[in-house]
């Protein structure tokens, strides 16, 4: 299985062509208009399902499964808006997948407030085997303030309580904060790298990791400020 999350800085029917040479079995794409304005060609992988959620048509989260994988929302809580649990699925196996496009709070500026309460909302299903995280999480830990309990390292302790890693930690060998590769060039500038997007995934599928790639800054500057992170099971 290969997932992908990629920002797609808006306008993804002029990108999607690009990303899908990359034949994902699911694809998680922040910033995506809605499936409604997106035509896929004779000659593009096409998904056999999709979903969307977010409040204009412009802009939202879009996930796409392909092959025979089909998505069912679980039940969703609104509090935590683009943090989307899902139920990817085929006639083999299931996958609870939390698509999550993490966005700044109304009062500060941590994003992973958003994650944290939601991640002790679904406590019980992240207690699962087949769980990933996938997404824009907009969070690393060179950005902590140790008096919010809510930051990005309190995040990832929370998460391996549940036995669940980042899977690109996890393959590269890399300490949190102090990444290789970057998936965010702030306003498209190399001179301002960031590692924001991450694939987190319980203890029986980080076992199974293949590959880990984190697309290049030369490759994908002109579509989007993100590059994708490919994960293969």
């Amino acid at each position: 299985m290969k997932i992908i999350t990629w920002n797609c800085n808006m306008a993804f029917r002029k990108k999607a062509d690009i990303i899908l040479t990359h034949q994902p079995d699911i694809l998680i794409v922040p910033e995506c208009e809605h499936p409604d304005k997106i035509v896929f060609k004779a000659d593009m992988l096409k998904p056999t399902d999709t979903f969307w959620y977010g409040k204009s048509k412009n802009k939202g989260l879009g996930v796409f499964a392909f092959g025979d994988l089909k998505i069912k929302l679980l039940d969703h809580n609104p509090d935590f808006k683009f943090i989307v649990p899902l139920n990817i699925f085929n006639d083999e196996t299931s996958w609870t997948v939390f698509a999550i496009w993490a966005q700044k709070p109304e009062y500060h500026d941590c994003y992973t407030e958003q994650i944290w309460n939601a991640v002790h909302f679904y406590n019980d299903i992240l207690n699962s085997d087949n769980v990933i995280l996938v997404g824009d999480f907009n969070s690393n830990s060179i950005w902590d303030k140790p008096k919010r309990f809510y930051n990005h390292t309190n995040l990832l302790e929370l998460l391996e309580t549940k036995n669940i890693w980042s899977t690109y930690h996890h393959f590269h060998n890399q300490t949190q904060g102090k990444e290789r590769h970057s998936t965010l060039f702030m306003h498209r500038k190399a001179e301002r790298p960031y590692h924001i997007d991450y694939c987190f995934a319980s203890k029986n599928l980080i076992d199974k990791v293949k590959n880990v790639e984190v697309g290049t800054y030369e490759a994908w500057t002109k579509y989007s400020d993100h590059v994708p992170l490919i994960v293969e099971f």
